[in-house]
């Protein structure tokens, strides 16, 4: 989910908490809880600074160790010890369990929307996205601010928080079965599906689809239920050259690999390079596909630039192949 979402989830736990009667009896303690929610619920995001490196650390590491199983139980473990240190007459178990819940919470919820999280990290290094939660949901965020509003009117934050909880629960059962029917019409209406990629957008009933199938890539839209294919492109695997294999030895290129799940990729031939460009399917745009990776190989096999994000014009991206990406 987005930074403020989770800010206002840590806000949320730890109103929940007062049903806590440890937490509920005790001022400092809910007071030490309450940091530790609002800290956990953001933590396994503070590998937002890798972009100061530049987008291809960014894009292989976000959501992943950080949102590792080992990583959750550390940030647990490190943040309630730091603000033990502070408050060190408090209940350190019941500080912890909160702020462990809190971190839990946020690997959860990412899992959900379309971009996802190494979750199951050290056994498997696979995205888990299921895609049918936006990255930002109006809905979600929307119920929250209406909790933090009631509780400073004087409304039980415990109460409050929980009958709110049960809503966003039915909420993400109501979008699951949405994109399981996404799901059934797609297979219904194409043979020989073999993946599906949901992207849910900011309005509720419209979405975007990647579909791989034996042939085929389709990409498309669901629209009050309605599917319609707005591309297709031929599934060529890539060659076995030795442009190739310098390309996807990359730091940008091997970045992009290591993420995206449906693309395609073009090679064109310039006077003087060729470009080899990867282009994920999954965020079409108004007829754009803003995420890709570039990078363009001299005719002595040599890479003279490169570059992977979120691009939407393609004079920003000549440009950020021109000058580089690294803001250090």
């Amino acid at each position: 989910m987005d930074t403020g979402t989770h800010v206002v989830m840590g806000v949320a736990l730890g109103g929940l908490a007062t049903l806590d009667p440890a937490v509920h009896n005790d001022p400092t303690l809910f007071s030490a809880v309450l940091v530790g929610t609002i800290i956990g619920s953001h933590a396994p995001d503070f590998d937002t600074i890798l972009k100061l490196r530049n987008n291809a650390v960014y894009i292989r590491h976000h959501r992943g160790i950080t949102h590792s199983i080992p990583a959750v139980i550390l940030w647990g473990i490190l943040l309630a010890g730091i603000i033990f240190l502070f408050v060190p007459q408090v209940n350190f178990l019941h500080l912890w369990l909160w702020t462990f819940l809190a971190v839990v919470i946020h690997v959860f919820v990412d899992i959900f929307n379309a971009y996802g999280t190494q979750a199951y990290r050290p056994f498997t290094n696979k995205w888990v996205a299921h895609g049918f939660i936006n990255t930002f949901d109006p809905y979600i965020f929307t119920l929250h601010v209406a909790g933090i509003v009631a509780w400073m009117l004087g409304a039980d934050p415990g109460y409050t928080w929980l009958i709110i909880y049960a809503v966003i629960a039915l909420y993400y059962i109501k979008r699951y079965l949405d994109k399981r029917e996404i799901i059934k019409k797609i297979h219904d209406f194409i043979p020989d599906v073999e993946k599906i990629a949901t992207s849910p957008t900011l309005k509720q009933n419209y979405w975007r689809v990647a579909i791989t199938t034996t042939d085929n890539f389709y990409v498309g839209k669901a629209e009050h239920g309605h599917i319609q294919i707005v591309d297709e492109y031929k599934k060529v695997p890539l060659p076995d050259t030795e442009l190739i294999r310098l390309a996807k030895e990359d730091k940008n290129i091997s970045a992009f690999l290591s993420f995206s799940p449906v693309y395609r990729w073009e090679i064109n031939d310039y006077d003087d390079f060729t470009e080899v460009r990867f282009i994920d399917l999954r965020y079409r745009s108004k007829g754009h596909y803003p995420f890709v990776a570039v990078v363009q190989i001299d005719d002595n096999m040599r890479i003279m630039s490169s570059y992977t994000g979120w691009i939407f014009s393609e004079q920003k991206l000549q440009s950020k192949l021109l000058f580089g990406d690294n803001p250090i």
